[in-house]
């Protein structure tokens, strides 16, 4: 089955002016999803790594990308196509909570 990565957006703001329940109903679907099989954490500290032409190891503190609404979280689904892993991710604290979900098929090389 096709796996998708997912990457969730949201704020404190958009969170807490989301009505209770439906922040209780997403956290439920997250974890039916979690029960389910889907790999899902909450993004911690970033760390930046580079090794241009395999000559030294770089680190560097914090995002590479930027965004207007901070990374909540990642998971790794399986669905049968885009469509479903729509679906799966539209029902989320972070979609129903003003923040924003993206999803990212995983292609074999």
């Amino acid at each position: 089955m096709p796996k998708f990565v997912t990457i969730g957006y949201g704020g404190h703001e958009g969170y807490d002016r989301t009505p209770q329940a439906i922040r209780n109903a997403a956290h439920a679907h997250d974890a039916k999803l979690q029960n389910d099989g889907a790999l899902m954490g909450i993004a911690g500290k970033p760390v930046q790594v580079r090794n241009h032409e395999a000559a030294r190891v770089e680190t560097k503190n914090g995002p590479f990308m930027k965004s207007a609404l901070p990374v909540a979280g990642f998971a790794i689904i399986e669905a049968a196509d885009i469509a479903e892993a729509i679906a799966m991710v539209s029902k989320t604290p972070c979609a129903v909570a003003h923040g924003v979900v993206e999803v990212w098929p995983l292609e074999q090389p």
